[in-house]
């Protein structure tokens, strides 16, 4: 039971912000912090400090408006502090970590009375590395020649006029202590290949044995997140410090007090965390180029014992496996069936998919002598980063000098990762699946390699339940996990079978304090045309859609495939185009501020936009005041992770449509009408051009799930 003590000190601190910001209690918010504070107040503890009996997990669904950062960071931070634990706060979305980080925590130390540091944890490659930089700006010394030889893993020398302006900056600023090597802190955007120059990743990082290991800008940061009572992060970065057994960049998990926002992409996160795939034509090509640079190498530095015999034998191993790689080409191209197809973004994905995760067996064969060659692969590369790693220290002659092993470390460390890459999606692609759990989802996905086609091969989980349960809710001392939309069909049922809830869990639902009914209209009109004929569907829309959004100032209109956004915007008169911004034209940051240059100078402006424009866009005010949502937001049919969990729950005597579609389906909806009321002075519309809500037997259960908006249905 929460202590008195405790108790008080969270009361104390919420009236103390109310007071200074001059703001009344919202209902909801003071719920959520009640029901924080009393699941994850009490957690029973042992002699050593950890957590003792069931897991402490509790899921909370708070909707728009609530100000769950304040709810939970109130909380949360007390009882963190009181256990003697961490507390790490991680989001979907680099928007929300910088928001609290530079908005909401400050603001709650500035008002609350209480006292706590907090620093932000981002990933490697969010930093500069130096000596990255510095071997770019010393461009045709001796040390680029080794570098020159794995210009394909990165390691690219080549750098135009404007890219040595952009490292001059760079160094410019760090030496005048006016840029601290965070890529977000810098004044302008950085495009993705310029960046990628000059950061790296924890294989080709020598760590204590870089010269500039001192200076470095992810170790000055990570140094700095010791001593903190609150670490804002990623869900990626968590589940990458999972992964490794906890506690390797983050805080020991026994030790630490998780709080997830945007928690509803945890799942997903996990999967993705978890899912392995390769090119095949362009592994190939990889695995010439290693065999080719190599005895390059070899023939360029003559080197003694161990090192030299291993280098050796890469060249033959590499083109061994190529052979493999040839076969197996062959045999994809022979077997797959690619049918055209989109993903949620409206990509296309043209896609040959095993069903119920089943390979045939000579594919199984092919890619089992696969699994082994790269296992061997990545044995020796292993091997030769470890000797390196000792002529760093000291502690092995293996003919280099220190100072060229630590040039060597990081190539090596690079075609360690990709070899490594190589096997463990081998492996999951041919291990059988125990005949209890959910199988991995197998897939060949056509793709574009320069003028040739390549082919993908993928395998992932189709589900993170026991990836979740076994590294995260069973170790951690506790978690909460928040967002607007945990909730489908009004159950936690969705939730808890996606992210392995432990039965023990706690869920609570605290309402918005968004007056619904009053601020907005759902309408369902008659477009006499049914969504399953696309052309009838899409004839209509282009039809009706001009009458329809008459009079409101910001219109987003959401589809649920690319091809019908497109097919729509064609087919409408060429000069109501012009107030349209379709999404893919422009970055997304630019569509949307377009978009709101033009309501902002008095123009009507509609907005196109797929699944990603359907969350996490704000739009108050005039920027969204209708919302037309095309359809029922049903998973595209043919994405492979979900209908190899719809194979599973089917083969097990389930109905995947009603116990998989239909409440995903349900989720998105809510998200997408949840773009229209952003702040508690919006009022709008949203218009549903899909009557199965009403026509279908499903259709009553996900209409009851929207938000209590006033309904118009002709």
């Amino acid at each position: 039971m929460l202590s008195t003590e405790l108790k008080s000190q969270i009361q104390g601190a919420y009236s103390r912000f109310l007071e200074a910001k001059g703001l009344k209690a919202r209902y909801g918010q003071r719920l959520m912090i009640a029901e924080v504070a009393k699941a994850l107040g009490a957690i029973p503890m042992d002699e050593e400090g950890h957590r003792e009996g069931e897991p402490a997990v509790v899921a909370v669904e708070a909707g728009t408006g609530t100000g769950k950062t304040v709810a939970y960071s109130l909380a949360t931070i007390p009882v963190a502090k009181a256990a003697g634990k961490r507390l790490v706060i991680a989001t979907a979305t680099v928007a929300l970590q910088e928001q609290i980080v530079h908005k909401d925590l400050p603001d709650l130390m500035r008002n609350s009375g209480l006292n706590f540091s907090f620093a932000l944890a981002k990933g490697r490659g969010r930093y500069l590395c130096l000596s990255k930089l510095d071997m770019l700006l010393q461009e045709g010394q001796a040390q680029s020649a080794t570098a020159q030889l794995f210009a394909d893993e990165g390691f690219r020398i080549d750098v135009d006029e404007k890219g040595q302006k952009l490292l001059n900056q760079m160094i410019e600023r760090l030496a005048g202590n006016r840029w601290d090597g965070d890529r977000d802190a810098w004044p302008e955007a950085i495009e993705d290949q310029d960046w990628a120059r000059v950061t790296t990743d924890h294989s080709q990082c020598t760590k204590r044995h870089c010269p500039n290991f001192q200076q470095c800008a992810f170790y000055k940061a990570r140094e700095g997140m010791t001593k903190v009572d609150v670490i804002v992060t990623n869900h990626d970065m968590v589940l990458a410090d999972l992964a490794l057994g906890g506690g390797a960049v983050l805080p020991d998990p026994r030790d630490t007090l998780y709080v997830f926002d945007e928690g509803h992409h945890l799942p997903d996160k996990a999967i993705g965390h978890f899912a392995h795939y390769t090119r095949l034509r362009s592994t190939a090509d990889w695995l010439e180029q290693v065999a080719k640079n190599l005895t390059k190498l070899l023939a360029q530095n003559p080197l003694p014992g161990d090192f030299g015999r291993l280098i050796e034998g890469v060249p033959e191993l590499a083109r061994e496996i190529r052979t493999h790689q040839q076969f197996m080409f062959n045999a994809c191209e022979e077997i797959a069936d690619f049918r055209a197809g989109e993903d949620m973004e409206g990509r296309d994905r043209p896609r040959h998919r095993f069903e119920a995760g089943v390979v045939p067996e000579h594919l199984r064969e092919l890619g089992i002598e696969l699994k082994k060659g790269f296992s061997r692969l990545h044995d020796v590369f292993t091997r030769l980063t470890e000797l390196l790693k000792e002529a760093m220290d000291g502690e092995a002659s293996i003919g280099l000098a220190s100072h060229q092993a630590e040039e060597w470390y990081p190539l090596f460390g690079s075609l360690l990762v990709r070899a490594q890459g190589n096997w463990e999606l081998w492996t999951a692609f041919t291990t059988e699946d125990p005949e209890d759990s959910p199988p991995m989802a197998r897939w060949l996905t056509l793709a574009e390699s320069g003028a040739l086609h390549d082919i993908e091969v993928n395998a992932s989980p189709i589900l993170a339940a026991e990836t979740l349960r076994r590294n995260l809710w069973n170790v951690a001392y506790g978690a909460l996990v928040t967002s607007a939309t945990l909730t489908a069909l009004g159950k936690f049922d969705r939730f808890r079978m996606r992210a392995g809830l432990p039965k023990a869990a706690v869920t609570a639902v605290v309402p918005s304090p968004f007056q619904h009914a009053d601020a907005g209209l759902l309408r369902v009109p008659d477009l006499k045309a049914d969504p399953r004929d696309a052309a009838a569907h899409t004839a209509a829309i282009v039809r009706d859609l001009p009458d329809l959004v008459e009079g409101a100032r910001g219109t987003l209109v959401l589809f649920a495939s690319r091809r019908q956004m497109q097919d729509v915007f064609d087919g409408l008169d060429r000069d109501w185009r012009k107030r349209v911004l379709i999404q893919g034209n422009l970055s997304k940051q630019e569509t949307l501020n377009k978009h709101k240059a033009r309501v902002d100078d008095g123009e009507s402006s509609v907005l196109f936009g797929l699944a990603s424009f359907a969350e996490g866009v704000d739009l108050p005010g005039a920027y969204c005041e209708h919302v037309v949502i095309a359809k029922i937001p049903f998973a595209v049919p043919d994405d492979p992770v979900e209908a190899a969990l719809s194979d599973w729950i089917e083969a097990r005597g389930g109905n995947p449509f009603m116990e998989i579609a239909v409440p995903d389906a349900s989720l998105r909806l809510v998200q997408a009408c949840g773009r229209l009321l952003r702040t508690e002075a919006d009022r709008g519309t949203i218009t549903l051009l899909d009557r199965r809500v009403v026509t279908q037997r499903y259709g009553r259960a996900i209409l009851d799930a929207l938000p209590p908006f006033r309904r118009e249905i002709v």
